[in-house]
This record gives C-alpha cells, structure tokens and sequence, in this order.
C-alpha cells in the first residue's frame, strides 16, 4: 500500500487562514500557531484579527492579520498578493470562511442565499485562481477546504447552506483530480455539528430560534484534523462519526431518510422559542461576538441535565 506523503508544519510553514477570527478558523489558525507556524489571518473584523494575533503569538507562532471580506474578489486578491510580498509563498490555504442560515427556501430572500453562496462557496473558487499558479509553478502546497456533512447529505430549512457545500464539495473533488501529479494536494475536511458562533451568528426566516443539532464537536477537535491533514494530505477527511452516519443511512435507506429529516430539524435544531427575522451576519460583520465555541456544548448539556428520565 502507497503511503501518503508527510510534510513538516513548523516554523518556517506559511499557512493563510480564512475565516480566522472565529470558530473553526480561529482554532485552526491557534493550533498552526502551536507548531511554530507563520499564520496569515483573513476575516471582516480587523479588530478581532487583532485578538486572534496575539493569540498565536503567545502560542508560539507569528501572525499576520489582513482583513478581508471574501465576499470581494479584489480584498481575497489582495489577501494573496499580500501574503506573497511578505513571505513569498503560500504553503497551506485554508478555507474556514462560512456564513450560516435557517429557513424554507421561499422564506429566504434571494440576497441571502446570493450571499451565502458569495461566501462559501463562489469566493472559495476565485481565491483558488490567484493561489494556484504559484503552487502549480513551485509543484508544492496544500488546499484545504472545510466542508461539512452537508457536502454529502441534505436537510430541509438549510437550502443556502447546503448548496454551497454540496457545490464545494464537487469544486474540490474536480480540482484534485485536475491537479493530480503536480505536487498541489487538494483536501476536504468534512465536520459534523461543531461548538463556534455561526448559530449565534445564523440568518434566520423560521420564526424559532434556532440551536445546533447535537452531538456537538469542540472546535479544537476540527482544528487537530486539519493541521494534521495539512501534515499528511488526504483528499477527504470527515469528523464526527455518529452524524457522518447519515451519509450511510441516506444511502443504504434513502426514503427512511426522507421520512425522518424534516421532523429531526423541527425537533433538534429548531427551539419552541419564537425568534425575529434576521439576516444575522451575512452582510455586516459583528466584532466583539467571535470567539472559538458558541458554548454550545456546556447549555445542551445543562439542558439533557434538566430533562426528567422515565
């Protein structure tokens, strides 16, 4: 069996990091900083940038921050020109950049679900037209795209959401392949339900609040998967094992799939709580509210604490 190639993550390694100032991005760029890693950070927030610096600085690596709205081809332009000026190369992208809604597909205005497309999808596919050349001339780096589950399955009251995942998905795929043999590796990283702000931050058109649908994974989890992708590429790496179970089940029992997601959503996502419309942050960046975890895990464990057993 061929073994796959590892390659060293320490001081000297130049990885940019999207969607850096919270979340996945942020633990991400946090544990590429523990590897002695330098750390470009991309995000809206250039004042939650400015934490996440020195964050990486106390961790043991060096850090950049470059505010950008990847929703703007010429600021991921300058990402990348930036990036290179000062370090010449780009050894490891990393696209964390996601923006996070609920509602029927009628209820969701077409700015929104244009604007999470924008985001996790079509802005992932410009920045790979300005990083590629010159990982294709230098025949060395790593993309690594994060996905979720929703690249390989579906539910309702996430239509924007799943569609640019799913499309992401198939983006990776098409450019690994196209890549093959040029020493350019092309990953995807595909998460469950993880522990960040993007519910806090989520638009959402169902007139309930909204919550993650558990188990709940802790950032730094993902954030250990892709550095570790990073050091030994592999086209695609999926965490969570019980949700990923879906994948499996949509597969081998499609309509028992069917029957079962929609009231899955009403019942683990969607909360009794009646909620105002909002487009959260889709178009407007809330500095302040990024953090790593949502604290997600702690209230849906208070909450289980709370539930009477039979």
């Amino acid at each position: 069996m061929k073994r796959t190639a590892r390659n060293s993550i320490g001081p000297g390694t130049i990885v940019v990091v999207t969607g850096a100032s919270s979340g996945i991005g942020r633990a991400t760029a946090r544990a590429f900083a523990r590897r002695g890693a330098t750390v470009v950070l991309a995000a809206r927030s250039e004042e939650d940038l400015r934490a996440v610096v020195t964050e990486c600085q106390k961790a043991g690596g060096h850090a950049l921050a470059v505010p950008t709205d990847l929703a703007d081809d010429a600021q991921v332009r300058a990402l990348v020109v930036t990036t290179l000026e000062f370090y010449d190369r780009i050894d490891v992208w990393v696209g964390a950049a996601s923006v996070f809604g609920y509602g029927q597909f009628l209820d969701v205005p077409e700015e929104e679900f244009r604007r999470t497309l924008q985001v996790n999808l079509l802005a992932q596919v410009e920045s790979m037209r300005m990083v590629l050349p010159d990982m294709v001339r230098r025949r060395s780096g790593t993309v690594i795209f994060v996905g979720s589950l929703f690249s390989k399955v579906s539910l309702p009251f996430l239509s924007p959401y799943v569609t640019s995942k799913h499309a992401l998905f198939g983006f990776a795929e098409t450019l690994r392949l196209e890549l093959r043999g040029t020493g350019v590796n092309v990953c995807s990283v595909l998460p469950a339900t993880v522990d960040t702000p993007i519910y806090q931050h989520a638009a959402n058109r169902t007139g309930r609040s909204v919550k993650p649908m558990p188990p709940v994974l802790p950032a730094s989890r993902l954030a250990s998967a892709i550095v570790g992708v990073a050091a030994r590429p592999r086209p695609v790496v999926t965490v969570g094992r019980i949700q990923n179970g879906a994948v499996l089940v949509r597969r081998v029992a499609p309509r028992l799939y069917d029957a079962l997601a929609r009231p899955l959503v009403e019942r683990l996502a969607l909360d009794t709580r009646p909620a105002p419309p909002t487009a959260g942050n889709l178009f407007i960046a809330r500095p302040g509210t990024n953090r790593v975890s949502g604290g997600w895990r702690r209230r849906l464990t208070a909450l289980a604490r709370r539930v009477p057993r039979p």
